[in-house]
C-alpha cells in the first residue's frame, strides 16, 4: 500500500512539520552515531522511534481509522508500524503511513526517519 508522497518526502496528507531542518539534522546525528552502513543506520533511527514515539495512536489509512500499535523493522531493513482495525492487523511502512492532525509525542521521529531515508 503506498502513500502518495510529496517532494519533502512526507506523506501527502500529513500536517506541516514544525521542525526545523537543523533540529531534524541533529536528531538524526544523534541517532545514528557510531553507526556506519545504511543498516546500522536504520536500527538507530528504529531504535530511537521505539524509544520515544508514543503508541499506540490512532490514523487513519486510505480513509480507514486503524490503531498504530507497535513498530518493527524488516530485514530489509525498513521500519513499519504494525496497524489493527478490529481483528486485522497490517503493516504500513513508516515513509507511507499518514500522521494524525493531532502528533503524537515523539513523532518527529517519524519526519527524521522520512528525511533520512530521501
Amino acid at each position: 500500500m503506498n502513500v502518495p508522497k510529496s517532494k519533502s518526502g512526507k506523506a501527502k496528507n500529513d500536517p506541516p512539520s514544525r521542525i526545523p531542518r537543523s533540529r531534524i539534522e541533529a536528531m538524526i546525528a544523534e541517532a545514528i552515531v557510531d553507526c556506519y552502513t545504511d543498516s546500522e543506520q536504520s536500527g538507530g533511527l528504529f531504535n530511537m522511534m521505539e524509544e520515544n514515539l508514543a503508541l499506540p495512536f490512532k490514523t487513519s489509512v486510505l480513509g480507514v481509522d486503524v490503531v498504530v500499535e507497535k513498530l518493527d523493522i524488516t530485514p530489509a531493513d525498513e521500519i513499519v508500524a504494525v496497524c489493527r482495525r478490529d481483528r486485522h492487523r497490517v503493516r504500513i511502512p513508516v515513509l507511507d503511513l499518514p500522521l494524525p492532525q493531532k502528533r503524537p509525542a515523539g513523532s518527529e521521529w517519524i519526519e527524521a526517519y522520512r528525511y533520512w531515508s530521501r
